[in-house]
């Protein structure tokens, strides 16, 4: 009897049977190694598969050739040595009833000539990529006939690791390149005409059937509509849709709109939080409804009841639910269970895609668990002895620390000085665009209240209080406060960041925001402050804008100062700020030497971090068996704390978050992940 949840139907593609609607379309988390998928990454994707998933893609954009070098940690599909590594991998995952396929790709002009071998950029015209810079060669003949051979010798050894299929990636890459009338000026045979210019990816997708034959998988994701002048329309989209259909050489299409040559334009098609959801899902429908053809789909799909939508309606027939599952591996099993309300939300705040467009790993911003399979735990287990943990602190180093705890059994009580949990998130999320980070504090809640935690909120934790409770484990999870002391005079006449956004102090007229952290709490308290209706102007030190911020994360807030009296201005230091009347000067220098500016407006806000709330743990550290201590040693390697220094103490002692320094949420999570998983 088949389930009568439309998401655990399962679904035949050609010969392989698929147990339900929800797969992790490819996307590249950055962790091979030397370009080798290994113990990290074959790791992530089978806790996605042990989670229920029907399949697991791999490798957003394993290259094809040596010039197209990766721009972040991609798989490198060029060499033989990796057959053996996504074999480890394929047969991993098929344990678990669960198929997997990987994603090929030349990037063309989307990457750098200066990375790997130090080749030309190549695309079918000279014309430059915005966020990748590199001028491209114009490709000539022969490197098209190359790069042909590259794709089938690349589809030749993902078949001989054993995996179910392959995946083409055309949008913004090379196959698109030659699609779009925006970047293909070659002649005739491969440019010119519609057909022309799909010439080069029906020759490819040629070439891979003589090699792999006509029962593997080949799918292509690709843009039917690039939403932009003189780009594909849709119906170029609709068009291309048809001809890959009826040339019997792919088994389904993945459809995504828009073109991803900008940050903006990237953002839009792979939206992060306080954008639509599921933006471009009716769009994949018309196009599985005008060619009858397996159609798959993914761009912010996020939640379970939009997901079922998506299969129900007949929309499509495989729903992407990726950075879900980064934010929660067993998104299946709990539907199955019946406790959808168990699932870890993604909050999309897309902290996982820009990191790895700054060059580092792809982590869920809640979920540290996530990459990290090899030490941290996705299910957290029952401790073999109960104990006492005491937890001062309700923000989000102090919730994981209590869900944790609580999760192994232990009896559990946090103290809170605030009327309610969340801490800076709370404050963050007072903006309707990030609103959605609440539920990092909500799910964190409901997870806490289900296992007994005891809350006291409005209550201010004294060292007297705490010991008098025994505990056999104290957690200090005060996390911070703001400093604007960074002027050589004047930190009394400024306020922060958090001020605005609190709505303590009210929006000036006339503002300057000294921005020295470079996260989002200036931002916001920027688009709080246009949005009121004050000029204003943004300054940093730094050569570049916001940088902990990131490319993705920074689009909505552009698009929301740029609208208003907003100037942005890099490279200049606030340095001093005198009261001159009902206005404020201010003295600017900069670290290059040689300059001295001033303005005068009616209001700073200077955003610089925070401080350690940490009075607490220095009163109790002298009381503890460890004196405080952290072994990192075994922190790194997820072993269990063994540290004793203080043959009197009574508890064992830590502090996480921002009540040790100022990091971001990510962090503060973690640290409370990796301390109290074996506690």
């Amino acid at each position: 009897m088949l389930p009568s949840d439309p998401l655990l139907q399962p679904y035949k593609l050609k010969h392989l049977t698929l147990k339900n609607r929800i797969m992790t379309t490819s996307h590249e988390p950055a962790y091979p190694e030397d370009g080798m998928p290994k113990e990290k990454y074959r790791a992530y994707h089978v806790e996605r598969a042990k989670g229920g998933i029907a399949m697991t893609m791999t490798a957003g954009s394993a290259a094809v050739s040596k010039d197209s070098p990766p721009v972040f940690n991609n798989v490198l599909a060029y060499k033989d040595e990796v057959v053996s590594w996504l074999k480890k991998l394929t047969d991993e995952v098929h344990q678990y009833d669960c198929a997997v396929m990987i994603q090929l790709t030349h990037l063309g002009r989307r990457t750098g000539w200066s990375k790997g071998d130090w080749l030309p950029v190549v695309s079918p015209s000279h014309n430059r990529e915005a966020s990748h810079r590199a001028f491209p060669k114009k490709m000539e003949d022969w490197d098209i006939e190359r790069i042909i051979s590259d794709y089938a010798d690349a589809a030749e050894r993902m078949k001989a690791a054993g995996m179910d299929g392959i995946e083409l990636e055309a949008y913004g890459h090379l196959q698109d390149q030659f699609w779009s009338p925006l970047t293909n000026s070659l002649d005739a045979p491969y440019g010119g005409s519609l057909e022309n210019r799909t010439r080069f990816t029906f020759d490819c997708l040629r070439a891979i059937r003589k090699r792999v034959g006509e029962e593997f998988i080949v799918g292509i994701r690709y843009t039917a509509d690039e939403t932009i002048e003189g780009g594909l329309s849709k119906r170029d989209g609709l068009a291309i849709s048809h001809a890959l259909k009826a040339s019997g050489l792919v088994d389904y299409l993945n459809i995504i709109r828009g073109h991803i040559d900008t940050d903006a334009a990237l953002t839009d098609v792979i939206p992060v939080q306080g954008m639509t959801s599921a933006p471009h899902l009716d769009f994949a429908g018309e196009i599985k409804a005008a060619t009858d053809f397996p159609t798959f789909h993914a761009a912010r799909i996020s939640d379970v009841a939009t997901a079922r939508h998506a299969i129900a309606s007949g929309k499509i027939d495989m729903v992407g639910m990726t950075r879900a599952h980064m934010a929660d591996p067993h998104i299946v099993r709990k539907i199955i269970e019946k406790r959808e309300h168990d699932i870890r939300p993604c909050v999309g705040a897309t902290y996982c895609l820009d990191r790895i467009y700054q060059g580092g790993e792809a982590y869920c911003i809640h979920n540290p668990a996530t990459g990290r399979e090899l030490t941290m735990p996705h299910l957290i287990e029952r401790a073999a002895i109960q104990k006492d943990v005491v937890i001062v602190g309700a923000g989000p180093a102090g919730l994981e620390a209590a869900r944790v705890a609580s999760a192994r059994g232990h009896n559990v009580t946090v103290f809170e000085a605030a009327p309610q949990a969340g801490g800076q998130i709370r404050l963050t999320a007072r903006t309707k665009r990030r609103s959605e980070m609440i539920g990092i504090v909500d799910w964190r809640m409901a997870q806490c209240e289900a296992q007994g935690v005891q809350f006291n909120f409005n209550s201010w934790a004294e060292a007297g209080a705490v010991q008098a409770l025994l505990p056999d484990v104290v957690i200090i999870a005060t996390g911070g406060l703001p400093h604007t002391e960074v002027l050589k005079s004047g930190n009394d006449l400024v306020v922060s960041a958090w001020d605005i956004l609190s709505g303590d102090v009210k929006p000036g007229s006339n503002v300057l925001l000294y921005d020295d952290a470079g996260d989002h709490a200036a931002l916001q308290a920027a688009e709080v402050i246009a949005e009121s209706g004050a000029k204003l102007e943004i300054m940093t030190p730094d050569r570049s804008f916001a940088p902990d911020v990131m490319g993705m994360n920074l689009v909505p807030y552009m698009r929301s100062l740029q609208k208003r009296d907003t100037t942005f201005t890099v490279t200049y230091r606030l340095e001093e700020v005198r009261r001159e009347g009902n206005q404020l000067r201010c003295v600017i220098g900069s670290d290059y030497g040689g300059v001295m500016k001033e303005r005068v407006v009616n209001q700073v806000v200077v955003n610089h971090g925070t401080r350690p709330l940490d009075d607490l743990y220095f009163e109790l550290k002298p009381h503890s068996k460890n004196l405080g201590a952290v072994d990192y040693n075994m922190l790194i390697n997820g072993d269990a704390q063994k540290l004793e220094k203080n043959p009197n103490g009574t508890f064992v002692l830590y502090r996480i978050g921002d009540a040790v320094s100022a990091r971001n949420t990510h962090a503060a999570i973690y640290d409370a992940l990796r301390l109290m998983k074996d506690i």
